[in-house]
């Protein structure tokens, strides 16, 4: 896991996963991480334990979820008296829906969230959403695997021109998800001097 702090006392701890086939360097993921950090957040990106054994095939889920909860709860204890927040990019993000309430996240982050297998959408994964935790989604517009619908406690934020790797404009997206996190009062109002 790769763990970034502020420079002062964090007001939050966002925990992020990667994509399935991906890793914790992917583009939004670091601009998000840029721009949470500079707001006063501590982030930390979680690699699965199947990438770290070189391996490109994602586990079962409820492998996916252990591990992640396992981290979490961790990060938790380093940092007990921030609020935590989970998410992740596509395959990330629907660990840290799964296990959102277990692991006592007060939000979630959804990047590229895969709403459904490519070319079919009877396939659809939206009841991982219905998580009753606030719940921020940015997709592009042109995703292959679907943009999710608003709903209860769930805002969706589409990206015009983007694709499920939301890599045209990163910096955008983490400005989507630092206003977010600011509404909450996760984030601070800075980058500080």
């Amino acid at each position: 896991m790769d763990v970034d702090l502020p420079a002062a006392k964090p007001t939050s701890l966002l925990v992020l996963g990667h994509g399935a086939g991906g890793g914790v360097d992917a583009p939004d993921l670091i601009a998000v991480r840029d721009a949470a950090v500079s707001a006063g957040v501590a982030v930390a990106r979680v690699t699965q334990p199947y990438r770290v054994a070189g391996r490109r095939a994602p586990a079962p889920a409820g492998q996916l979820d252990e591990a992640w909860s396992t981290v979490v709860g961790v990060l938790r204890a380093r940092h007990p008296t921030v609020p935590t927040i989970v998410g992740g990019r596509s395959s990330g993000a629907r660990v840290a829906c799964r296990t959102a309430a277990s692991v006592g996240a007060l939000g979630i982050v959804a990047l590229a969230f895969p709403l459904h297998p490519p070319g079919k959408p009877e396939r659809s994964r939206a009841g991982e959403l219905a998580t009753g935790v606030p719940t921020l989604v940015v997709n592009g517009d042109r995703d292959p695997f679907g943009v999710p619908s608003a709903g209860p406690g769930v805002r969706v934020e589409i990206r015009p021109g983007e694709r499920h790797d939301l890599r045209r404009d990163p910096e955008a997206v983490a400005a989507v998800v630092l206003g977010w996190l600011r509404e909450y009062g996760w984030a601070g109002p800075f980058p500080p001097a």
